[in-house]
């Protein structure tokens, strides 16, 4: 494809990340929106945000045919993430989709072997990867040694609208499965090693949510190089908002921090803007002189560029142009995406047979 001809992209699913991607895509000279799908009424909303002007479709099957895009951005609930991106595919388009690929590991590979096989560009809503302050925390955490411990946790205190995303999306997905694939891809980068083994536990505060599923998580990642981290996820009304801000890793040189006063405030927790802002990173050496007294003082490392959630989407659609217009090779972002996934639902099998969960 030619770098003067604009992508042509579908929007399907106009919700809080649909919204999103399709302002990028609205400001980014490359794409040109040919249609928002929706079932309800955001569709509109977002078409009246936008300016108005865009085809709007209930059915996305219709959308299809009758706009024949170059791509497709797919931000539903995740049960239907593999079913959407297959049929964009086969339909000739390359495919953003918000995380996680699918709600099934085997779903996800099917869907990566249908780009494989097809030559279409599959790129995974992985947001912290854009981020170049989160880019800065797994840079740094290689200078702490091994192996290494991680802390991270993302509880939200929902109420209102976003009580009810939450609720839609635990009809198909666990917190620590939905939200936990991006902390658990960080953890990755991290260490560079492999996941050997998963323990999780989790507990149900409402009668809200499907009897087989949990709104409060906990999971613990034990990796071959010695290295251990941890993550928890609780959506309701009910989470405490004291909980909500923990991301730091440490090892036998020092430990290293995201320090982030403002998002970690009390009533943040269910403002997404909030969930990518680290405003600073706290580095701490280890190094002790012959009194016990630490050699060096902690580095506070501020950081200048912090693109708030809109700007990070952004860098998301231009790396999808990137990888359309270049021909990118995503074949090891792709892997990346689906470890996450299958440590998450290994979590997820943990919680409910009360068994740690081998990776092999």
């Amino acid at each position: 494809m030619e770098h003067t001809k604009k992508v042509r992209v579908l929007v399907v699913g106009c919700g809080n990340m649909g919204a999103s991607h399709a302002a990028a895509y609205h400001v980014i000279d490359g794409f040109e929106i040919c249609g928002l799908v929706a079932r309800g009424a955001s569709k509109e909303r977002l078409n009246e945000q936008l300016g108005g002007g865009y085809a709007l479709f209930d059915d996305y099957a219709t959308a299809l045919a009758e706009t024949r895009p170059d791509a497709v951005c797919i931000s539903t609930y995740p049960d239907i993430h593999e079913a959407y991106a297959i049929l964009a595919m086969e339909h000739g388009c390359h495919v953003f989709t918000e995380k996680p690929l699918a709600d099934t590991l085997e779903g996800a590979k099917r869907v990566a072997a249908t780009a494989e096989h097809l030559g279409r560009k599959l790129v995974i809503g992985y947001i912290l990867r854009y981020h170049p302050s989160w880019q800065r925390f797994v840079e740094l955490s290689g200078t702490l040694g091994k192996p290494l411990v991680m802390r991270m946790n993302l509880n939200q205190q929902s109420h209102g609208r976003m009580w009810d995303v939450h609720r839609n999306l635990m009809k198909s997905l666990s917190p620590i499965v939905d939200c936990g694939v991006h902390y658990i891809d960080v953890m990755c980068q991290m260490t560079g090693s492999r996941p050997v083994q998963v323990n999780a536990i989790g507990a149900r505060l409402t009668d809200d949510i499907p009897a087989d599923n949990y709104n409060y998580g906990q999971l613990q990642i034990r990796f071959e190089d010695g290295s251990v981290g941890w993550y928890e996820a609780g959506w309701g009304p009910m989470v405490s908002e004291t909980a909500f801000f923990v991301k730091d890793v440490f090892g036998p040189k020092g430990s290293l921090s995201i320090v982030a006063k403002d998002a970690g405030g009390s009533g943040n927790s269910d403002n997404v803007s909030a969930h990518t802002k680290t405003e600073s990173l706290r580095l701490h050496h280890a190094e002790l002189d012959s009194d016990n007294a630490f050699v060096s003082q902690d580095e506070w490392i501020d950081l200048t560029d912090e693109p708030d959630h809109q700007e990070l989407c952004n860098r998301e659609q231009r790396f999808f142009l990137k990888a359309i217009q270049e021909d990118l090779d995503l074949t090891e972002v792709t892997a990346h995406a689906i470890t996450s996934l299958q440590i998450a639902l290994a979590c997820d099998e943990s919680v409910k047979t009360g068994k740690p969960v081998l990776l092999l």
